[in-house]
């Protein structure tokens, strides 16, 4: 696989009575795929397969079971999937 799985996040909500980075807790919204960047294995390229900008987004640190038929994002968030990526993926 030459594509990255990549999160969007929500902004972090830091608990009120904590410091600025205590509690903080970022929620994935939704799960893309990203082409690596050339040479790189790790490295999300700019845009997503949908076509958004990978720059605010998290770089999972999962890879995929070596099995035909795995799914290429993290199974807990099977409900979070791009469709658009996933259609991408899929071809």
């Amino acid at each position: 696989m030459s594509e990255i799985v990549v999160y969007e996040v929500d902004k972090p909500s830091a608990t009120r009575s904590a410091g600025p980075s205590a509690g903080a807790e970022r929620r994935v919204r939704r799960v893309h795929a990203s082409p690596a960047v050339p040479g790189s294995r790790a490295a999300a390229g700019p845009r997503t397969l949908c076509g958004k900008d990978t720059f605010a987004m998290e770089t999972a640190h999962w890879t995929p079971p070596d099995r035909p038929g795995a799914p290429w994002y993290p199974e807990e968030y099977a409900t979070l999937v791009c469709p658009d990526c996933a259609a991408v993926m899929e071809i």
